[in-house]
């Protein structure tokens, strides 16, 4: 074995690509391989990183390929896998959760114990400077006697509103709290000793698709010793608090673990007429400080330390440290990972009475109509149109669980691999329409070649060999270069060049260009492009609108006053039906663009003219975001030895404001279609019943 570490990283999700990241900054360590039972999830991390890719753990375990594993898997996997890992022989590092229950961390130690291999839990916010800094002020005094401590999570949870649906965090009410909760457990146990908890209070509650419903609040009062601990989630679209404030005969001290800050707050000597203003001036220079201290890392490390990545980074560090020095970092040993899941275990036995599950129909669907993506926006939506029309549905996803319970008799869910191109074949067997709504999301063209292209590709043979008799086909009106007012867009208007365009409008021009020489070979296509899609179940911080700032504000793409491609979800899945239905569709293209009638500043003035919340809104320059973009691309191409970074053209950037209007007969004409066109009714469909907030 060489001097590195060599390790490899269980499950391909979200949370990947930060413990891959921190896993390639740790010294003496090498990110060797991904395991996933999902091959394109495994593939494309792989592909990524320049690594080998797994589908099956124990033909990775004996491959001998690595000395430690990260779990990153759904929480309901990790006792059995790092089991499993350590009596291998394997070191392991395991994600918040680490487990279900105390005695499941039990369990996972005492195989840690027997195999002389080290376990460690990654709660990871324990690891910012900011929090040794907090924690030593505690320990040395300088704050007094503590009395109390909150703790706050206040942070938009989107999938409760938009999906998707089918997160292990969103099956069962306990689950938010186990997926949540050891960030501020951790904290509160770290700092002050075990919780005892003494009542959970739950609100703002949320109905999802299918009728369960989920709190968007929880209130947990508890004391470690004398001092009182007050535990608080928000998951509605808030202003983003994540904090710990202890409050001691001495001082307050404020720690805000989002931002990596600290400010202390202390009383002082001077007279009544000066002790205010030196409290202020006190406080407003740590804010000063601790404001400039990050943005000056952030900037000397082109963003490479920004807080969450730098938490990742110190506490892989650390786990590393202690197997080297057989010496485990206490802050991540499995007694701490014990203490916080005692305290969550706590607390969730002291949870009120739950609504009842709805009750579900029975029934075998036999659907005739597939949809993939179908777990998404707008297909989640086409499901319960196409259902409210006659159909019964094949929703084909990635997962198994899929968020329309209540229509169980109309809707069956099929997981398929999308790089498996037999799977698809078998899926569509028996279709007559398969509806492809699937995307990915790809930071360099190679990946998005590789995912989103690759992916089109393998639908519409699959659809060849399947004897679909129509495959619809979803792009993107992004695709388009609308960079010039003058211009009015019509499906007529071709895409241009699209190489110095962003990668998503390219892969998808890419995928349909391939789709389209498919005809030649008996692909029966009919190809779709939304536009700005709002509606119940999308999400209020739209990126086609602005660029985004927390749930209170926003910058405008462009000024904002020009007209932009609005559409409701419900009127573009009519339309996807009409292509289903009609003989005229077939070959054709149409850009689902509603009625011209509003621009991005009028959006948020309706919002806060029907709900009451006033967002920030401000516009921008385009050239100056293209500027500084090209920058940023140059420093990642050639500082960070980034070869995919490259700069997108000034007109891609103008095409983010959709300055061109666009011209939307086509589907009108050839398909019937009628999108909502009373400007009350828009807002009430796209505002009133969308649920932005919560």
């Amino acid at each position: 074995m060489t001097s590195d570490l060599r390790v490899a990283i269980i499950g391909a999700g979200y949370i990947a690509s930060w413990h891959a990241d921190a896993i390639k900054a740790a010294p003496g360590a090498r990110l060797v391989a991904v395991c996933d039972p999902a091959r394109d999830a495994a593939e494309a991390l792989a592909s990524g990183y320049g690594i080998a890719a797994f589908t099956d753990l124990d033909q990775m375990i004996e491959a001998g390929v690595c000395d430690v594993v990260h779990i990153l898997t759904p929480p309901n996997l990790h006792r059995d896998l790092a089991v499993k890992c350590l009596g291998a022989g394997l070191h392991v590092l395991v994600e918040k959760p680490v487990a279900l229950s105390v005695e499941e961390v039990d369990a996972m130690a005492e195989a840690a114990r027997a195999s002389g291999r080290h376990l460690g839990a990654c709660h990871n916010f324990l690891a910012l400077p900011s929090y040794e800094k907090l924690k030593a002020a505690k320990s040395t005094g300088d704050l007094g006697l503590v009395s109390s401590a909150q703790i706050n999570w206040a942070l938009p949870l989107v999938p409760l509103r938009s999906g998707p649906y089918s997160l292990w965090m969103l099956r069962e009410t306990p689950n938010l709290l186990l997926e949540l909760g050891p960030h501020p457990f951790s904290l509160a146990t770290d700092l002050l000793g075990p919780l005892q908890i003494e009542h959970v209070s739950l609100g703002q509650w949320i109905t999802l698709p299918g009728g369960d419903q989920r709190p968007q609040s929880w209130r947990i009062l508890a004391h470690a010793g004398n001092v009182d601990v007050t535990i608080a989630l928000s998951l509605v679209e808030t202003f983003d608090d994540r904090s710990v404030t202890l409050r001691g005969s001495s001082g307050m001290a404020r720690m805000d673990f989002a931002a990596d800050t600290l400010v202390v707050a202390r009383d002082n000597t001077a007279d009544l007429v000066l002790n205010p203003l030196l409290k202020e001036l006190g406080r407003s220079g740590a804010h000063l400080r601790e404001g400039v201290r990050n943005a000056v890392r952030q900037a000397a490390s082109l963003n490479q330390k920004s807080p969450y990545g730098l938490s990742f980074r110190a506490t892989v560090a650390a786990f590393y440290d202690g197997i080297r020095s057989g010496r485990p970092d206490p802050r991540f040993a499995p007694d701490a990972a014990r203490a916080v899941m005692a305290g969550i275990g706590e607390a969730l036995d002291r949870l009120p009475a739950l609504p009842p599950v709805p009750a579900r129909p029975i029934g075998t669907p036999q659907p005739r109509v597939m949809v993939i993506g179908g777990t998404g926006f707008i297909g989640r939506n086409l499901t319960r149109r196409l259902v409210e029309r006659g159909h019964d549905v094949r929703v084909v996803s990635r997962g198994k669980n899929g968020p329309f319970p209540d229509l169980a008799d109309h809707v069956e869910t099929h997981g398929v691999s999308m790089r498996d191109e037999d799977g698809l074949a078998e899926a569509m067997a028996g279709m007559d329409v398969v509806f492809n709504l699937a995307k990915s999301t790809d930071k360099s063209w190679q990946a998005a070649l590789d995912n989103d292209v690759a992916t089109t590709e393998r639908i519409g043979r699959a659809a060849i060999r399947a004897g679909i008799g129509r495959l619809i086909h979803t792009g993107t009106i992004a695709s388009y270069d609308m960079s010039d007012p003058g211009r009015t867009i019509t499906e007529a208007t071709g895409f241009g060049e699209m190489e110095t365009r962003n990668i998503y409008a390219r892969s998808k021009a890419e995928g349909e260009r391939r789709l389209l020489a498919m005809q030649a070979q008996g692909l029966r296509l009919v190809i779709a492009r939304p536009g700005i899609v709002l509606g119940d179940g999308g999400p209020l911080q739209h990126w086609g609108i602005g660029r985004w700032h927390g749930a209170g504000a926003v910058r405008l793409w462009g000024n904002g006053r020009n007209i932009l491609p609005f559409v409701l979800a419900d009127d573009v899945s009519d339309g996807l039906i009409a292509m289903m239905d009609r003989d005229e569709a077939l070959g054709q293209d149409f850009n689902l663009i509603g009625d011209p009638m509003f621009s991005g500043r009028d959006y948020f003035d309706a919002i806060h003219a029907r709900t009451g919340a006033r967002l920030k809104v401000s516009g921008s320059n385009l050239t100056a975001l293209w500027a500084v973009d090209a920058g940023k691309q140059g420093l990642k191409r050639y500082a960070l030895r980034r070869k995919g970074a490259t700069p997108a053209s000034l007109a891609d950037w103008k095409s983010r404001g959709h300055l061109s209007p666009f011209d939307n007969q086509k589907p009108k004409r050839l398909l019937g279609w009628v999108p909502e066109s009373d400007r009350d009714a828009f807002w009430r469909r796209a505002i009133d019943e969308a649920h932005l907030f919560w």
